[in-house]
């Protein structure tokens, strides 16, 4: 089983930075076969949205609606991926929740939450 730990979000004004990180619990399937890492994010009422995804080389891949304002990154040694938001929106207003695809199998993290007001 892999657990997916995430950390930061909380509430900004809207113009404002936030980072949102998310470390995958070592074990031997993380640390040779986890391909993917990415972070959706959903809004109440909402289906859940790609905003950003990230393969174990580095290629990533973004929502129009993020692109330019947010960089996703990961440390493949400490099994962690990271979000940095900046020129957050309130439309930026969702539940972000951490994603990983190892070996086949998909798992998800507790979602945290991050505000922007206006």
């Amino acid at each position: 089983q892999v657990q997916l730990v995430e950390s930061g979000g909380g509430l900004v004004q809207a113009g404002g930075s936030l980072s949102v990180s998310c470390a995958a619990s070592r074990t031997t399937r993380t640390i040779f076969s986890m391909n993917l890492m990415a972070w959706y994010r959903q809004e109440s009422g909402k289906q859940r949205e790609l905003v950003a995804s990230i393969t174990r080389g580095g290629l990533t891949n973004y929502a129009d609606s993020v692109k330019g304002r947010f960089t996703i990154s990961r440390d493949n040694a400490k099994n962690t991926v990271y979000l940095q938001m900046n020129s957050l929106k309130p439309e930026d207003t969702a539940v972000y929740y951490c994603y990983a695809l190892v070996a086949g199998s998909v798992y998800w993290g507790q979602g945290t939450q991050v505000t922007v007001s206006s």
